[in-house]
């Protein structure tokens, strides 16, 4: 038996050992970090409603009238009367029938799919989709073609090798740690064609994207297309758990099969009152969205000039790849001694040889405070020693994600592709 201080020797040695770091006051734009004041640039409280008064307010209300806590599974002790309002108005915000809570987007995920997908189904699943949709595609027992990342000419012919076989395309609308953005329209119209259900997870798109803050499918324009939505309450709303929107028949199944509802505790009244009060606030003020993309477009342009390559991302999340996980950690402790906190994400969340400062912006950030922080970090990299396009250097490659592989049929590969029918051992 492996000692666990031995585990703990290897994480060390490869870059790899985590820790926490003691953050007083609310999520707001600054924080005090481990006692020092820094500008926060990972926070996914993309819209600043987590501090809001009317959110905090709405939290603090709903304890006193409805308690702290649910009791039980909604099947177990019933339906509260603020699930039930928060569960309206997610419907008519996503434009759909019903709409279903659960504890957390992981929940969400690992329940829908298990559920809509059985042993024998194909499930096509971008390969840097989020954990939580890896492990639901694990948890329904289906093969899992695993598409190389937005390649349409990849998922296309990995459909075809389905032979009728495909029940669900699974994507991330916006990807969490690239800040990129799925082709909803021509995944949608792939699904359509064969027959398939189109799951788009919005955790990173709700409030961000899209008109009035609807997500990645409403700004593609293929929300009607899209079978089921996951949403979460718990980044640009400030609060916690998440939702699935969908028909009305949908909502009905999935109260019966999704495990992860059938026996999860239901959300506390003061998260669900929260979540309730940051939807209204977003829908009476939509300029939040619009000030959030300016304020992304910003830092974007600071860090080009910098010299960071930043691979594409054209949302409010914004990676600067640097590669070896010590080298990413060495920066963003360089970047917090100058007032800049900036997480250093590394494998398993992301692909080896690609850990990176993942940047989250805030609508409550100042432009000017952006422009500081993106100079900050370009002098923490040059002082880590990485060397930037400014000065020369050439972007770095990432690595391709480690993926288990299995043939679907014994036919030949497409020359020049890979046959991925098993989930990846990556975790998002």
């Amino acid at each position: 038996m492996i000692e666990i201080e031995a585990r703990l020797d290897e994480l060390r040695a490869l870059g790899l050992e985590r820790r926490t770091s003691l953050v007083s006051g609310p999520q707001g734009p600054h924080v005090l970090l481990d006692g020092k004041p820094v500008l926060l640039l990972c926070s996914n409280n993309y819209l600043g409603l987590a501090d809001d008064p009317r959110v905090r307010a709405a939290a603090a209300e709903a304890a006193m009238r409805w308690g702290v806590g649910a009791g039980a599974s909604r099947l177990v002790s019933g339906t509260m009367t603020i699930h039930r309002r928060l569960e309206q108005r997610l419907a008519a915000f996503e434009r759909r029938q019903a709409a279903l809570l659960f504890g957390s987007g992981y929940l969400a995920n690992t329940g829908v799919i298990s559920a809509l997908a059985r042993p024998g189904d194909v499930v096509f699943s971008d390969e840097l989709n989020h954990a939580s949709i890896i492990d639901g595609c694990r948890l329904s027992r289906a093969e899992v073609f695993v598409y190389n990342h937005c390649d349409l000419e990849h998922l296309r012919w990995g459909i075809g090798r389905a032979e009728g076989r495909g029940a669900l395309v699974a994507t991330d609308g916006v990807f969490s740690m690239d800040g990129d953005v799925a082709p909803l329209a021509e995944i949608a119209e792939l699904a359509a064609r064969h027959r398939m259900r189109v799951l788009v997870d919005e955790a990173h798109g709700t409030g961000a994207l899209g008109p009035g803050g609807r997500g990645a499918a409403a700004a593609a324009g293929v929300e009607e297309q899209v079978d089921v939505i996951v949403g979460t309450l718990g980044k640009a709303l400030g609060s916690y758990g998440a939702f699935v929107a969908c028909d009305s028949t949908m909502a009905r199944y999935l109260v019966g099969a999704a495990r992860t509802f059938i026996f999860s505790t239901a959300l506390p009244p003061p998260a669900a009152a929260a979540a309730l009060a940051a939807l209204e606030l977003l829908q009476e003020r939509p300029e939040r969205v619009h000030k959030l993309a300016a304020n992304a477009a910003v830092l974007r342009t600071e860090l080009e000039r910098e010299g960071f390559d930043l691979r594409g991302a054209r949302t409010q999340i914004v990676p600067l790849v640097i590669g070896e996980p010590g080298l990413a950690t060495a920066i963003c402790e360089a970047a917090r001694r100058r007032g800049v906190f900036a997480q250093a994400i590394r494998p398993p969340t992301v692909p080896p040889m690609t850990s990176r400062l993942r940047l989250a912006v805030m609508a409550s950030h100042r432009e000017q405070e952006l422009r500081t922080a993106a100079r900050m970090l370009g002098t923490a990299a040059r002082a880590c020693g990485l060397p930037l396009r400014g000065a020369g250097a050439r972007p770095l490659e990432p690595a391709r994600p480690a993926q288990t592989r299995h043939a679907l049929a014994a036919a030949p590969a497409q020359p020049g592709r890979r046959e991925v029918f098993d989930v990846e051992v990556r975790a998002a």
